[in-house]
């Protein structure tokens, strides 16, 4: 017998079945090697926006937590992504696949020519998570249920296509793979026992679709400006810059 529960879940899992950003045609291009070495640089540049976000992201949504226990289970996320002693995160591991494809880490992290378009979006995300409930907040992160998928078929493709991917660049997907599927446990299971009427189920669900906006937009913008019409709005980076002084020369 199907309960209450389940066939949230199952509305959740849905629209990530039709929303997701796997479906967008850039991924299909970039995971296909059929992207160039500059449309590549562009997603990096750009992609770092929405990663180092993220933390602070995590950070507003914890500023309003007065439960110490899920304050405690969300703190992983910060560290997962800003680094520890131990971890180096998920930050400096993009930064490295930003070296991989000949940028200037220095320049990528100044998020100078970021399409106005992902700075829209992702700061969007920021403000959603600051100032919705708490219920959609932790909502609005379960896209982390679907990245699994994404992240593998990122490191089969890229290493099959790319000069560029190895064990070091990759290695940002590789550690997601083990990372998330811990946080969209915590997240999930927080997610259906908090929504327990329809109303907050819809609220839960729109979040949920909110979030798949965000991502999905931030594509569109990329394909926009540097694959069709490749029309790079005013201050969005230009191919040539910002590369590594290695590839610059």
């Amino acid at each position: 017998m199907t309960t209450d529960r389940d066939a949230f879940e199952a509305r959740l899992r849905q629209i990530g079945a039709e929303r997701y950003h796997d479906l967008h045609p850039f991924h299909d291009r970039l995971h296909g090697g059929d992207c160039t070495p500059d449309q590549v640089r562009a997603w990096v540049i750009n992609r770092y926006y929405y990663q180092h976000s993220i933390p602070m992201k995590d950070a507003a949504f914890m500023s309003r937590v007065e439960d110490p226990a899920l304050r405690r289970a969300w703190r992983s996320r910060i560290e997962d992504h800003d680094g520890t002693a131990e971890n180096e995160g998920g930050i400096r591991r993009w930064l490295r696949l930003a070296e991989a494809v000949g940028l200037d880490p220095d320049y990528v992290a100044s998020c100078e020519g970021v399409l106005p378009a992902t700075k829209f979006a992702v700061d969007a995300y920021v403000r959603f998570v600051r100032e919705k409930t708490l219920l959609e907040a932790v909502a609005a992160s379960l896209t982390e249920l679907f990245a699994p998928k994404i992240h593998a078929n990122r490191i089969k493709g890229l290493l099959a296509n790319y000069d560029f991917a190895d064990d070091s660049s990759m290695a940002y997907f590789q550690n997601r793979l083990k990372e998330a599927p811990k946080d969209v446990a915590f997240g999930l299971a927080w997610v259906l026992d908090h929504a327990d009427t329809d109303e907050k189920r819809d609220m839960a669900a729109q979040a949920l679709i909110f979030k798949t906006d965000v991502l999905w937009s931030q594509l569109d913008a990329l394909w926009g400006a540097y694959v069709a019409p490749a029309r790079i709005p005013p201050g969005a980076w230009q191919p040539g810059t910002g590369l590594s002084l290695q590839r610059a020369s």
